[in-house]
C-alpha cells in the first residue's frame, strides 16, 4: 500500500531525525502543526486513531480520572525513574480507559498496514500524538514533577533500510536528557517502552505487520 508508506515518509521529513537531536523541539506544539493532531483544548484530549490522525476522538477526562492520574503519579515522585515509572502506568491507565470508547482496545501493537482507516486502529503517528496528549494533561495538573512533555520525534525513512516510525517524548529537567515513551510497539492498554531516546534513536523497529 504505497500511499499509506507515502504519508508516513512525508511525517517523518517534517519532524526531527536521528541527525537532528541538537534541534530537538521542546514544544509539541510544532507537531501538531505537521500533524493532524489536534493539542488538549477545553479540558478536552483529542484522541487520534484511523492512522495519521486520520479521525480524532474528543474525550474529557473526569474528576474520577484526575483522581486515577494523580495517585499514579504520586507513587513516582521520589525519583525521575520512579516517574517514568509512572507515566507508562498512567498511559496504560488512559489506553484502558478510552478503548471501548474508540474501539482501540482490540488495537494490536506494530504496524498493519491494513487497518489504515479503521476506526480504533492506530499507527505510530496515532500513538505518539496520543501518548504526548497523556503527558500534557499530566503536566497540566502539575504532575510532573522530574520531567517536562517535548514534541514528538520519528526516525528511518527507507533509505536507511528503517521504516518510519514516530514516539512520544520527555524530558528529565536536571540532566536534560531525553526519553522515548513508545505505546506503538504494544498491544492497546499494555505498559509503553520506556527508555534513552538516544538508544531509541539507533534502533530499527519491529512490528511492521501486513507489509
Amino acid at each position: 500500500m504505497p500511499s499509506i508508506r507515502n504519508r508516513l515518509l512525508m511525517m517523518i521529513l517534517l519532524v526531527p531525525l536521528a541527525g537532528c537531536m541538537a534541534q530537538m523541539n521542546e514544544n509539541p506544539d510544532r507537531w501538531a502543526e505537521t500533524t493532524k493532531m489536534r493539542l488538549p483544548s477545553n479540558g478536552n484530549l483529542y484522541i487520534c486513531h484511523g492512522f495519521g490522525c486520520k479521525l480524532n476522538y474528543a474525550f474529557k477526562p473526569n474528576d474520577q480520572d484526575l483522581e486515577k492520574v494523580t495517585e499514579i503519579l504520586k507513587k513516582g515522585e521520589s525519583s525521575a525513574e520512579a516517574e517514568r515509572q509512572s507515566m507508562g502506568e498512567a498511559i496504560q491507565y488512559f489506553e484502558t480507559r478510552l478503548g471501548p470508547l474508540i474501539g482501540s482496545d482490540k488495537d494490536k501493537g506494530g504496524l498493519d498496514l491494513t487497518s489504515s482507516g479503521i476506526p480504533g486502529q492506530m499507527d505510530c503517528i496515532d500513538e505518539a500524538s496520543n501518548s504526548t496528549s497523556y503527558l500534557m494533561y499530566m503536566q497540566m495538573h502539575g504532575l510532573l514533577k522530574h520531567h517536562s512533555v517535548s514534541s514528538p520525534v520519528a526516525r528511518g525513512f527507507f533509505l536507511d533500510g528503517r521504516y518510519p516510525h514516530a514516539t512520544s517524548v520527555v524530558k528529565q529537567k536536571a540532566t536534560k536528557s531525553h526519553y522515548a515513551i513508545d505505546s506503538w510497539v504494544k498491544d492497546n492498554g499494555v505498559f509503553p517502552v520506556i527508555k534513552p531516546l538516544k538508544k531509541w534513536f539507533a534502533e530499527k523497529p519491529a512490528g511492521l505487520r501486513g507489509a
